[in-house]
């Protein structure tokens, strides 16, 4: 039982963190001439370093991707269905989760490591006795980091793909233009739009969020310094995979 209260209680503090954060981007002073320059500069080094690599990374890729599926469609005489399916799971499945995953690995992860080792060198109470809410000045510039940059990257990624899936299928002919929409239109219905934009955006502040509230509040459970952000990354897979495994029921079922 006790086991089961912590594991409510964190759980629920990961959400009020969220909350807090929510109501501190719509505060007038976290967007102050000197809060500006902190929060620009967690947006640019969450994403920029980090954009050229996945861009490289996803197209790479979308590559190797694309031509199985068209040359499985061929093969089985299903070519028609391929320019679909590509679109299906590249854009709709995979580039999402990889941009989320990477940006955990390259952004959210160590934003959760600094904000643990700030805490232990005393840091958090010096900015509470200079009268500096922590969670604005710390926390909330690596939140924003981490959720843009997981928006970016799947933004740039599926654009990509979506390039190169024409140029793979039509080639460098504007001629299958009017067919490559009408597919690409068909997949995105309306109800697949919005669950697809849903996803990315709860991906992005589950790997924004989670890490930080795991060091900012779990009691380690060992010795182990890392214990903690350990437990972080495991609550941040099994939301990772509750949000896929709903959008897949959204789009499929």
């Amino acid at each position: 039982m006790g086991s089961f209260l912590r594991w409510v209680s964190g759980w629920w503090r990961m959400v009020h963190l969220g909350a807090q954060l929510l109501v501190l981007s719509f505060s007038p002073a976290t967007y102050e001439r000197t809060q500006r320059g902190v929060l620009s500069r967690h947006l640019y080094l969450g994403t920029a370093p980090a954009l050229p690599w996945f861009t490289v990374l996803s197209a790479l890729l979308s590559l190797v991707v694309i031509r199985i599926v068209l040359v499985t469609s061929v093969s089985y005489g299903l070519s028609q269905y391929a320019l679909e399916m590509m679109v299906r799971v590249l854009v709709l499945e995979l580039i999402p989760l990889i941009a989320a995953l990477f940006a955990a690995l390259r952004c959210t992860l160590p934003n959760g490591a600094d904000v643990a080792l700030l805490r232990a060198r005393g840091h958090w109470q010096a900015l509470q006795q200079r009268g500096i809410d922590p969670l604005r000045q710390e926390v909330l510039p690596r939140v924003a980091a981490g959720v843009f940059a997981v928006m970016m990257l799947a933004a740039v990624s599926c654009v990509l793909t979506l390039l190169l899936a024409y140029l793979s299928v039509y080639g460098f002919t504007p001629a299958g233009f009017g067919g490559y929409t009408r597919t690409v239109g068909h997949v995105f219905s309306p109800a697949v739009s919005m669950i697809f934009v849903l996803k990315i955006v709860f991906f992005s502040f589950a790997v924004s969020l989670i890490p930080i509230a795991s060091v900012l509040y779990d009691r380690p459970r060992s010795q182990s310094a890392m214990s903690a952000e350990l437990q972080g990354l495991v609550r941040m897979f099994l939301v990772i995979l509750l949000i896929e495994g709903v959008s897949l029921v959204g789009n499929y079922y």
